[in-house]
Parts: structure tokens; C-alpha cells; sequence
């Protein structure tokens, strides 16, 4: 990654007014195989440049608010944060109505949702992978954030950077699972070769929240596998057998 190339910060319409971005690999300082704005604490990458990057993330965020990150683990548990933890909680969403405190969530092919209710001043931010969007991960986030006296209603959504339908093969036991908790969920599959399919993430995730009652609801529509210079991609690297591979961030908090 060149010196000097500014951080990519992609802000969603549905967010407007709201401290927040989805950032992609652009602008910062790792290099190798994680070159750019690689903030994977769990990488195989510098810690030094790590922190920076993470520095930079928040930087074009909410300047000067501490970073607040999962240990995710793709699940739909929801923590409630009030100031700054020592150390990372177990989960994969995070919610706040505090301003000052940037939460963030880690991705490289899942799907990084943004929320918030502006007027009752609540925020939230969750990783939905294909299991935690399963188990619910933003519908448990929508109700912890009406828990701190958000209405869902007035909650607004975007879906960022996350692989898409074309992208992303699966075979028939991953369809199965969707068809058992929903038949209709087949309709976010395509065919693909003999005994697989692709499956739309991003879809599926937009579908869980306006089903949960949001009425406002962005989908970025932007694909981290094949879009190998402004995205770090899980997948793509695993296809390439690459030693190791970064995670982009999302970030949003209240001024």
C-alpha cells in the first residue's frame, strides 16, 4: 500500500448525520499478504502496524473516541457497552447510547451491519456471518438497542462491504440449513454446478432486518472477493492458499 493514500471511509445515505463507515483496505500501513488497513488483532501482522491502522480507522470516524471490538465468534450475542472495556467481550454485536465511543466490527467476507436510532441517541454495530445472521444476530441487536430505549420503527440500517451472491458457492447441506429454519429462504439461492449453489448474504441480511420491523434499510452492494484492491476477502485468500489475509472494519458512535 502506497504512503500517503488516504483512508477509504464508505458512508451509507440511511446513516446521514450519524458518525460512522465502513472502511475498506485502503490507507494504511501493513504490507505482504495483509497490505493496507489491516485491523485484525488475530492476523498474521505486525502489531505495531495494526494499531496504527486501527488508529486511522477511528481517526476518520469519530476522532479521538476509544475503539470498542469483539472477540467475535459468530454468534447472535449482543453486548451492551457503557465506557471503554479492558478487554475484549465475546460476541459479535455491540450497542450504545454514550457518545465518545467508536464501535467496530471486524469483517472479511461477512457482513458488517450499522444501526441507528437518531432521535432516541442509540447506536449499533454488528458481524453477521452466514451463522450469526442464522442465529439472529441483528434481530438480538435490534432488541438491545430498544432495550436502551431505541424504536425500531426509527432505526435505520446499512448493510457494508460483505461477499456477494456471485462470489459466494455453497453446497447442499448450507441450503438445507436456511430451508430447515425457513422454507422460503431458498429464494436467496441460486443454482450453481451439480450439488451447489450461491447463496446471497447480503439479501438474507436486509430480509432479517426490514423483518424485523426496520423501514430503512441501505444495502451497499459491495463485493469483498472480487474486489481484491478495496477489500480484504477470507475466501479469496483461502482459494489462493495465501499464508494469511486481513480484516476490514466498520465503525460507527455517537458525537
Amino acid at each position: 500500500m502506497i504512503a500517503g493514500v488516504s483512508v477509504d471511509a464508505i458512508r451509507a445515505p440511511a446513516l446521514d448525520g450519524v458518525a460512522h463507515a465502513f472502511l475498506g483496505r485502503r490507507g494504511g500501513v501493513s504490507t505482504g499478504a495483509t497490505a493496507g488497513l489491516n485491523v485484525g488483532l488475530g492476523s498474521e501482522d505486525d502489531p505495531a502496524a495494526v494499531a496504527e491502522n486501527r488508529a486511522r480507522a477511528v481517526a476518520a470516524v469519530l476522532p479521538g473516541a476509544p475503539l470498542v471490538t469483539c472477540y467475535q465468534i459468530h454468534s447472535a450475542d449482543v453486548v451492551t457497552v457503557g465506557q471503554a472495556p479492558e478487554e475484549r467481550p465475546r460476541g459479535d454485536a455491540l450497542v450504545t447510547d454514550r457518545p465518545g465511543l467508536g464501535l467496530g466490527i471486524l469483517t472479511a467476507d461477512c457482513a458488517p451491519v450499522l444501526l441507528a436510532d437518531t432521535q432516541a441517541g442509540v447506536v449499533g454495530a454488528a458481524h453477521a456471518g452466514w451463522k450469526g445472521a442464522l442465529a439472529g444476530v441483528t434481530d438480538a441487536t435490534v432488541a438491545a438497542m430498544e432495550a436502551l430505549g431505541a424504536d425500531r420503527a426509527r432505526i435505520a440500517a446499512a448493510i457494508g462491504p460483505c461477499i456477494a451472491r456471485r462470489s459466494y458457492e455453497v453446497d447442499d447441506a448450507f441450503l438445507r440449513r436456511f430451508a430447515e429454519a425457513d422454507r422460503e429462504n431458498e429464494r436467496f439461492f441460486s443454482d450453481a454446478r451439480p450439488g451447489h449453489h450461491r447463496f446471497d448474504l447480503e439479501a438474507y441480511v436486509a430480509h432479517r432486518l426490514a423483518a424485523a420491523g426496520l423501514r430503512r434499510v441501505d444495502a451497499l452492494g459491495l463485493d469483498t472477493y472480487s474486489d481484491e484492491s478495496r477489500f480484504y476477502s477470507f475466501r479469496r485468500a483461502t482459494h489462493r492458499g495465501e499464508p494469511s489475509y486481513g480484516r476490514q472494519i466498520a465503525i460507527i458512535g455517537l458525537e
